[in-house]
């Protein structure tokens, strides 16, 4: 019986550390606080949980950005396929603290003339 109850509070314990360790990698607390703006062609895509990401060639230069999860690209109007190699896209967002790390947390994107707001809200 102390072996089940040393088990379920393992079980617990575990649980409530998961939602503090997401938070802190997927929080906003790494970049800057400003917003730029990156144009370029997605050369490489990794779409799914916790959160999509694209390699972009920005003159030359390969950035790594993080889009929403599934149903935040959804919900922001992006379809199956849209964020796929080849794509020029524009891309607005918080970058890495440090600029070296190339890397962008997109809070808008542009598909041609289309502008998909992935953080309604945020600026």
């Amino acid at each position: 019986m102390k072996l089940l109850h040393l088990c379920r509070a393992s079980v617990l314990a575990a649980l409530l550390l998961i939602p503090s360790f997401a938070t802190a990698h997927h929080g906003w607390s790494w970049t800057t606080g400003g917003n730029i703006q990156l144009t370029g062609v997605i050369v490489e895509t990794r779409l799914g949980f916790p959160h999509g990401t694209l390699v972009v060639d920005v003159d030359g230069e390969r950035w790594t950005v993080e889009v929403g999860q599934p149903w935040r690209n959804e919900r922001a109007g992006l379809k199956d396929g849209d964020l796929a190699p080849g794509v020029e896209i524009k891309v607005e967002g918080e970058p890495s603290a440090d600029i070296e790390d190339r890397l962008l947390k997109v809070e808008r994107l542009w598909l041609g003339k289309t502008k998909y707001e992935l953080y309604p809200g945020r600026s």
